[in-house]
């Protein structure tokens, strides 16, 4: 089998594998910003929610907050252990 190339048919496939190259390099470059802005989103939503939680704690400075404890069961059976019977 022969095969035959001409001149500009070698030019044509260069300027087509440089095209593809090219249009990749600008795609990665893209996806490479599109990264940099979430991660930048992603720093700053981090930032906010601390410093909120540091104003929220600094306006409750000082003062005690109750917790529910959700965890516990009906069945739990809790016992004071300062407490001590004292007989007369």
């Amino acid at each position: 089998m022969l095969i035959e190339s001409s001149v500009s048919g070698v030019v044509r496939t260069i300027f087509i594998i440089l095209g593809v190259l090219v249009l990749l390099r600008f795609l990665g470059r893209l996806m490479m910003a599109k990264r940099a802005m979430d991660a930048e989103r992603k720093l700053s939503e981090s930032e906010r929610r601390n410093r909120e939680e540091r104003e929220r704690k600094m306006r409750n400075f000082g003062k005690t907050e109750v917790i529910p404890n959700n965890r516990s069961n009906s069945n739990d059976k809790f016992e004071d252990v300062d407490y001590e019977n004292v007989d007369k």
